[in-house]
């Protein structure tokens, strides 16, 4: 009699991040548990500590799965040259960021890992290969490594929430208390809004004020970079 049943894909580590990654992204990152994932999988938990060791291994391995999202994005970009570093290094993280857009839980995992997989040491490799392409010297590659920060890989993570926070926490007491005990700052937080929260990756990171820093950045990098070259 021929066998009909369908054949069960086999679990594999790339299965199994490939899941999480589809499961945080329906459920956030706190409805991805190992129970969950498993679930998700319809094997036992304990199945999936052949391929993953314990949860911090899977947000590793979920970070690296982000972050090899990323490096097939940037290797659709455009071969750069050197005299247009600063473009496509824009367009670099500005790519990246794209692909963080499409999981805005995952800045917070990137936060919170202290190992980086393959994907993720592939990716500052070519980031640093670019500034390196542009001109700048050793020493200020890792200067810029530092300045840039998070932004590097298409997040930030902002200081506050001027948007919401008064809104939906203050009280009007409070408010009038701030006012006399902090006037340029609710003088500041009176003229500004933001009308696409749904673009943001942190606080009040939203695409404008997200550019708005990386270029800063790229602007004095540039500046850095031909005083040194002039020197």
């Amino acid at each position: 009699m021929t066998d009909t049943t369908t054949p069960r894909t086999a679990l594999t580590r790339a299965r199994v991040l490939d899941t999480a990654v589809a499961l945080a992204d329906r459920k956030g990152i706190g409805g991805l548990t190992m129970r969950s994932l498993a679930a998700e999988l319809g094997v036992e938990a304990m199945s999936l500590y052949h391929h993953v060791a314990n949860k911090d291994d899977l947000l590793d391995g979920v970070a690296d799965a982000i972050a090899g999202e990323i490096q097939a994005a940037v290797a659709e970009l455009p071969a750069p040259e050197a005299a247009e570093w600063k473009a496509a290094l824009r367009r670099r993280i500005l790519t990246a960021r794209q692909v963080m857009l499409r999981h805005p839980w995952a800045p917070g995992v990137f936060e919170s890992r202290t190992a980086f997989g393959p994907q993720i040491v592939r990716y500052t490799d070519g980031f640093v290969g670019l500034l390196r392409l542009g001109g700048l010297s050793h020493d200020l590659v890792h200067h810029a490594m530092h300045a840039l920060g998070s932004r590097a890989y298409g997040f930030t993570q902002e200081l506050f929430d001027p948007a919401g926070s008064a809104d939906q926490d203050a009280s009007p007491e409070l408010l009038a208390q701030m006012a006399s005990e902090a006037p340029n700052l609710i003088e500041m937080l009176a003229h500004i809004a933001h009308d696409d929260p749904g673009s943001t990756l942190g606080w009040c990171d939203d695409q404008s004020e997200f550019e708005f820093g990386l270029d800063l950045l790229l602007d004095g990098l540039e500046r850095r970079a031909a005083r040194e070259a002039g020197a």
